[in-house]
Order: C-alpha cells, then sequence, then structure tokens
C-alpha cells in the first residue's frame, strides 16, 4: 500500500462521494433547470448537497454558491466584491502568504488601479492581527486572510482580525480562503465574521471539480459567469450535479467525525515531529503557536525537495514540496517567513486525512533516512 501524504494538494474521494456522483450519473441525469420530474430530482439533490454545506459553516443554505473549485470561487468573490464596492474606495489588504488563486487575482486588481497592502507573517508563519488590523482604514474596501496557510498549516487569527476590522470599519467587506480548515477546525460564519468564504470539494474527499462560495446575506457579489442565471446569477452554467452531489455527500459523510479525525491528525503530527527531531539533518517550519495538525512542512537539510521526492516516490511514500497549484516553484511563504533560500530549496510537506495511519509515518521516516544516507553522499 502507498503511504499517501499530500492531501492537501487532493484526497482520495470518499466511498459516499463515490456512490453520489455514480448515481447522479447513472440515475440522476437531469438538468436542475429542466421543469419535469427528472430536472426536479437533480434539483433537490443540489438542494441537499446546498444545505450540508451550509450546515457545516452553519449558515443559511441560500448563502452558499457553487463553482468550479476555491480559484473561480476566490475570482468570482474578491473581482466581484472590487467591482460592487471598489468604485469610492481603492484599498486592499491581504495576508503576504495566501493561495495563488487569491494573489494573482490581487496583483490583477493592482493593474486596474487598486493599492494592495500585504501583511508579511512573523518567523513562524503567523500573521500579527494588530499589524493587519492597523493597515486597514476607511479607504479599505477589502480585507483578505486565509484561515490556515496552505504550506505550513499554520492558523491566522481570523477571527481576531475580522471581528475587530468590523468594529472600526464595518463598511469594509471580509474575505476567507477556508479551504484547509474547512472540515477539518470548526468554522461558524457568524463568529468569523466573515462576508465571503471559499471551499472546496477535493481537499475533503469529494472529486475534484467541485467548489462552493458563502456570501453573507446583504453583500452584492457582481458576476463574473454570465448567462442562463443558474446559482441565483452569481454562477451561470447548467450545475454539475454529480460532482455537487458527491461533494455534499461527503460532506455529509464527515460533519460526525470532524473531532475524530482531527485527533487522529493530531496524534500522526505529534509522532512524526518527535521522530524528525531525532534527526539532525531535519529542521522543522511549521512552528507557529496556533498550528493545524493536518499540515507539517520541514527541511531536509542539504537535499533539494525534488531529489527527495522522486526518492521518496521510489519506495511508494508520497508528499510534496509545497503547494501542488505552484508546481514545484520556490515558495513565497517560506520566504516570506525568513526561511532561507536553501532551507526552502529543501522543503517538504506532509499532510494527513482522515485515512492516514502510523504505519504511513513509519514509511515516510524510513524512506527519508534512506533518502538522506544515499543521497548525501552524492552532495
Amino acid at each position: 500500500m502507498p503511504a499517501y501524504l499530500d492531501n492537501a494538494a487532493t484526497t482520495k474521494p470518499c466511498d459516499e462521494a463515490v456512490s453520489a456522483c455514480v448515481a447522479a450519473m447513472t440515475e440522476n441525469y437531469g438538468n436542475p433547470s429542466s421543469l419535469h420530474k427528472v430536472g426536479l430530482s437533480a434539483e433537490l439533490a443540489v438542494t441537499d448537497a446546498r444545505k450540508a454545506i451550509a450546515a457545516a459553516l452553519v449558515c443559511q443554505p441560500e448563502c452558499i454558491t457553487f463553482t468550479s473549485g476555491a480559484t473561480e470561487a476566490n475570482n468570482t468573490l474578491i473581482l466581484g466584491a472590487a467591482e460592487n464596492y471598489g468604485r469610492r474606495r481603492k484599498k486592499i489588504v491581504v495576508s503576504a502568504i495566501e493561495h495563488p488563486s487569491v494573489e494573482e487575482t490581487m496583483k490583477h486588481l493592482e493593474k486596474s488601479g487598486f493599492t494592495v497592502i500585504r501583511i508579511k507573517p512573523q518567523k513562524d508563519g503567523s500573521i500579527d492581527a494588530d499589524e493587519f488590523v492597523d493597515a486597514v482604514d476607511h479607504d479599505t474596501l477589502l480585507a483578505s486572510c486565509m484561515y490556515v496557510n496552505n504550506e505550513t498549516g499554520a492558523i491566522m487569527p481570523v477571527k481576531r482580525i475580522f471581528n475587530r476590522i468590523k468594529k472600526l470599519y464595518p463598511e469594509c467587506i471580509t474575505h476567507c480562503d477556508a479551504v484547509q480548515a474547512f472540515m477539518k477546525l470548526p468554522i461558524k460564519t457568524a463568529d468569523l465574521s466573515a462576508d465571503l468564504i471559499t471551499v472546496s470539494g477535493h481537499k475533503v474527499h469529494a472529486p475534484k471539480g467541485v467548489g462552493a462560495m458563502y456570501i453573507r446575506k446583504g453583500i452584492r457579489i457582481a458576476p463574473r459567469m454570465i448567462g442562463g442565471g443558474q446559482e441565483k446569477g452569481l454562477r451561470s452554467g447548467t450545475e454539475s450535479v454529480p460532482l455537487i452531489s458527491a461533494f455534499g455527500a461527503a460532506v455529509r459523510a464527515q460533519l460526525p467525525s470532524i473531532a475524530t479525525a482531527y485527533s487522529n491528525a493530531e496524534e500522526l503530527n505529534l509522532r512524526l515531529r518527535k521522530k524528525l527531531a531525532a534527526l539532525d539533518y531535519i529542521s522543522i517550519n511549521s512552528n507557529a503557536e496556533e498550528q493545524c495538525p493536518y499540515i507539517l512542512n520541514f527541511s531536509v537539510n542539504g537535499i533539494r525537495s525534488e531529489i527527495m521526492l522522486h526518492f521518496l516516490e521510489s519506495k511508494n511514500v508520497f508528499v510534496s514540496s509545497g503547494s501542488a497549484c505552484s508546481k514545484g516553484a520556490h515558495s513565497s511563504v517560506l520566504t516570506a517567513m525568513g526561511v532561507s533560500d536553501k532551507a526552502a530549496d529543501s522543503a517538504i510537506r506532509v499532510s494527513f486525512s482522515k485515512t492516514s495511519s502510523g504505519g504511513d509515518i513509519e514509511a515516510l521516516v524510513t524512506a527519508l533516512r534512506e533518502g538522506y544516507m544515499s543521497l548525501a553522499k552524492r552532495q
């Protein structure tokens, strides 16, 4: 059996998601916009999935809009907010360690005349709440901060940041990319004080190609997809009933066991940290005070990530060098944290899921030892 430890990149779809997807393709195959009973059945499946996502985020189902994934959701929410609220206010405050689907969107807005203030992380990878809030003023239209960093697992003080912003500047729109926190940490939209939230299906044992965005009632987002007016006009195009059904089924199946899965991830993370601490050629990069146990980032000193990854793969162990969305590019997150280029070039990201086990840890550590002994001799 392979030791698959790259779950922050994608997870294996669970049985419930696969069954729901197949049923929607073979039995419940109608168009949700059709006015006959086959279409109505498909519409009900989408509605059920919407209710499942809403239950997980503790919000009303009508606040949930389905998309093709987190990238589309982040693009839609940020660009849509800028279009509707950016005529008078041209300033945006964002963390400097966002996912590329947020950061690249910010670069696009800068070219359109917006001012983007990026808050750098502290050395442990977390964002200082005071520094973030101090950068916001009455001219700020949007504040965006991810919940859990996708490379280090650092938990950002989003609640403190957004709560204070809303008290000081209630007109400022707050946006949170919660992709790596969804179904891992408890999320209540009201407590988070987030106007906009992004989540993804394939990070929580649903298929790739489906995500969702939460939009608080009263917030107006200009649509990016224009057409038949599906999803309340926010995301035109025939809904992918198989993928949406699978997303809902995956979330519904995991809701009762979030705490158990979290405890398992905590145990595995701690076990791996202890084993890595015994290896003098390993330095751990995931050191924030508030840390999500599902992600652990470390550097194998003297061995470039790409070389070590190929060795681990030869031992049937699968990890990542950072964000899979960057296709192996140098980590801007570790650089922003002050990690040296040499250490960043040797960084490994391990990420767990509810199916991860102690056996995966043993396989990884054994392969790391063998890899270092073999590869260090060639340097």
